[in-house]
């Protein structure tokens, strides 16, 4: 944009249209009012810097000054609360494990001789819940254990019938003996003991796998493990820890 133009002190007419008197505007040693060219070229680049502003804020995305993007054109996301279903598993039916063993001639008489509660109403038998033969309902594992050690003498299977009732389909007396149920099999864990072995230290042990086929349990797998015999013979104390090395 051009500025005013003038002769000084001669007067006469500048490019901007402004005519000036013999002093040409610098009447008052130069500080009176400012020409009325003055003022409108201000007034032009005061808009011409609005305008500038706004086409840089438009330049960002051409659809307002946000980078996100045009407000209002996304569908609002609706979040809706999960319903959870309620279980459709019926709960397992429990047993009474002490009168099925009482009750049952396939259990020796000596075990339902010495099975007696170990304090109050509490007696030594622990019982498991599962799928093994594929029956109406879950299969029931007994062990029956010894009231002082805890000490296995027998593991016994249970297989429910249409009618209701349990039917022992596995049976096996022996000392530190214990069933459990693992991915539909039966596992059944024999301690091994040597002459001089305390009750809590076995020489190894049995692991053997039982699967449920053709009406009967067959041996699937068998896994002898032998233990450190050194193991609970001392009575030595932990060694101290030693001092970190300093660099």
């Amino acid at each position: 944009m051009r500025g005013l133009t003038g002769s000084g002190d001669d007067g006469g007419t500048g490019a901007g249209g402004v005519t000036g008197g013999p002093t040409g505007g610098r009447a008052g040693g130069g500080r009176g009012r400012r020409p009325a060219g003055w003022a409108a070229s201000s007034t032009a680049l005061a808009g011409l810097a609005v305008f500038g502003l706004f086409a840089v804020s438009c330049s960002t995305g051409g659809t307002g000054t946000r980078d996100e993007g045009p407000a209002g054109s996304q569908p609002v996301a609706q979040v809706t609360p999960s319903s959870t279903t309620p279980s459709t598993a019926k709960p397992t039916p429990r047993v009474d494990a002490v009168s099925l063993l009482k009750a049952d001639t396939k259990v020796s008489e000596r075990v339902r001789t010495d099975l007696r509660p170990c304090t109050g109403d509490e007696y030594p038998v622990d019982t498991s819940y599962g799928s093994l033969t594929g029956g109406p309902s879950a299969d029931v594992v007994v062990n029956v254990m010894t009231c002082g050690d805890s000490v296995g003498v027998g593991t016994y299977v249970y297989r429910p019938r249409p009618d209701g009732r349990y039917e022992n389909v596995f049976a096996i007396e022996q000392p530190a003996v214990y069933g459990t149920i693992d991915r539909g099999d039966l596992v059944v864990t024999t301690q091994v003991y040597g002459k001089k072995d305390a009750v809590a230290y076995p020489s190894g042990e049995e692991v053997v796998t039982y699967h449920w086929a053709s009406s009967r349990f067959s041996e699937q797998d068998r896994v002898h493990n032998d233990f450190n015999r050194a193991v609970g013979a001392g009575e030595g104390d932990f060694p101290e820890p030693a001092a970190p090395t300093k660099n």
